[in-house]
């Protein structure tokens, strides 16, 4: 049986009354008792269609997480659909997968979607389960083949191409969930804050199943109340009143956010008193950004993970913390080095890519360059495919690069490129007001962290920011190198021409 279902059982026997998810701005507050049975009863429901895969479209709160964990019990696959995902990537994700229906708490998200998928008008079937209404749309759709044990299928953003679907067990996910309630800490009297969307894996296992797994409280707010839009839009004023108002004492954030926290505590707003653990992950974080969190007294740990492994890896903890690392393996976790340094990542890994054959070994090569230091942390240097050699000979990580840069407050995003060629260049995006006096600056602040044949030496403002829209920016908050390069190419050889 499932371990959070099984924990949900539980705690629904022992502390019927406790409140399990907490919709802060829908007012749906499920406690363990009425989120048990509203699984079973949405379950049966699930498995009276007789579905082959289904797609969850809703926004975070409370019916998104019964979505998810009535799928688990029914042992129906279930696909997320990343808001961020565009028009065809959504396309991608529903032909791909076999998607034969849909379920949503929110009717008005239907609409838009058949336009989409030019699937004309249809009749969604209503669910009603005490205070939450669920609507469920089937389609048309055709059975694709999927490992027998596929829980959940995530789809990678990616930096080029359409998205691949990861295909995950339940028990995977779980023994992943299981580690992070242990290693963090985590128990009963926890407020867990979910600030990234349940879509995204690492929400949704490390937000939603760690802390149920211990009787915790779940906030879920929509993404539009903790001041996300798209997939690097960010309110800080929203941001900053859910991180009191909720009285969480955990949440998970990416560097974008933690930036932001960290920004307005040190022009003078008030430090989120409550809460206990800040887990940083999903891109790269600057030793700078963790050194003045430390200064500030936030609570940051620094992790690493990957789909494939469904989402942790390793993490810092309290007691254990090194910043500049990522922390130490996760219990379940083993790993291996291959020659050139490419970390070989064992234990809870996904099944198979969605229409490729099973996946072979027990060793899955995360793409990522790191290694471990004698007390048990992992380091990572960057990616193994975009680490560039310059023209004299010097191996550079640009990511390292980007997180210097995108920690000043002039510059939002950027992208560095350098294969080949005598000195660095980056694509900046500056930050608001910010003219290029104020990014000069910026990047000599920024080259004076980093050794000479790492540093930027020209660079050009980009035209517009990086966006998911425009197909240079992954919604994990990611570079899409080849399609920058594609699109300042020729000003960016003008730079090597001065």
């Amino acid at each position: 049986m499932s371990r959070v279902l099984e924990a949900i059982s539980q705690y629904a026997m022992d502390s019927p009354d406790r409140t399990a998810i907490e919709g802060v701005d829908t007012g749906s507050h499920l406690t363990y008792q009425a989120l048990n049975e509203y699984i079973h009863e949405a379950a049966r429901i699930i498995r009276g269609h007789d579905m082959h895969a289904l797609a969850v479209v809703a926004d975070n709160g409370p019916g998104w997480a019964l979505i998810d964990l009535a799928c688990l019990k029914a042992q129906t696959a279930i696909v997320p659909v990343p808001h961020f995902f565009s028009p065809a990537q959504i396309g991608h994700l529903f032909l791909s997968a076999g998607i034969d229906a849909i379920l949503t708490d929110n009717i008005s998200l239907l609409e838009p979607l058949c336009e989409q998928m030019n699937m004309g008008h249809i009749q969604p079937e209503q669910i009603r389960l005490g205070s939450l209404n669920l609507y469920l749309l089937r389609l048309p759709g055709t059975a694709v083949h999927l490992p027998a044990d596929t829980a959940k299928i995530t789809y990678t953003s990616g930096s080029t191409g359409d998205p691949k679907g990861v295909c995950l067990s339940g028990t995977s996910m779980e023994q992943v969930a299981v580690s992070l309630a242990d290693v963090t800490g985590a128990h009963s009297n926890d407020r867990h804050l979910s600030l990234l969307p349940y879509a995204t894996l690492l929400e949704n296992i490390g937000g939603l199943y760690a802390p149920l797994l211990t009787g915790a409280t779940v906030v879920a707010p929509s993404l539009g109340a903790v001041g996300l839009t798209g997939a690097s839009g960010l309110d800080i004023n929203r941001f900053m009143t859910m991180l009191h108002t909720s009285r969480a004492t955990t949440c998970i954030m990416i560097p974008q956010m933690l930036h932001a926290l960290v920004a307005a505590v040190e022009a003078g707003a008030a430090k989120p008193e409550s809460l206990r653990y800040i887990a940083v992950g999903g891109a790269p974080v600057s030793l700078n950004l963790l050194e003045r969190s430390a200064v500030l007294g936030l609570p940051v740990f620094e992790g690493y993970g990957l789909s494939e492994a469904a989402s942790v890896v390793a993490v810092n903890r309290a007691g254990a913390n090194r910043p500049g690392s990522v922390g130490k393996l996760l219990p379940h976790v083993d790993i291996a080095f291959a020659d050139d340094g490419e970390i070989l990542v064992a234990g809870s890994l996904f099944s198979g890519y969605l229409g490729d054959e099973p996946r072979p070994g027990n060793y899955w090569p995360s793409g990522d360059v790191g290694h471990l230091d004698d007390d048990g942390f992992l380091y990572l240097s960057g990616r193994k495919k975009h680490i560039f050699i310059t023209a004299f000979g010097r191996n550079v990580s640009p990511e390292w690069v980007e997180r210097e840069l995108s920690i000043e407050p002039a510059i939002a995003q950027c992208c560095v490129f350098g294969e080949a060629k005598p000195f660095n260049v980056a694509v900046i995006v500056s930050r608001g007001s910010a003219d290029e006096v104020s990014v000069a600056s910026a990047v000599s602040k920024a080259n004076s962290r980093l050794p000479d044949y790492a540093q930027i030496s020209r660079w050009l403002i980009a035209e517009e920011p990086f966006s998911v829209a425009n197909r240079l920016w992954t919604g994990t908050g990611r570079p899409r190198r080849t399609h920058i390069l594609t699109a300042y190419e020729e000003q960016l050889n003008l730079l090597y021409q001065e």
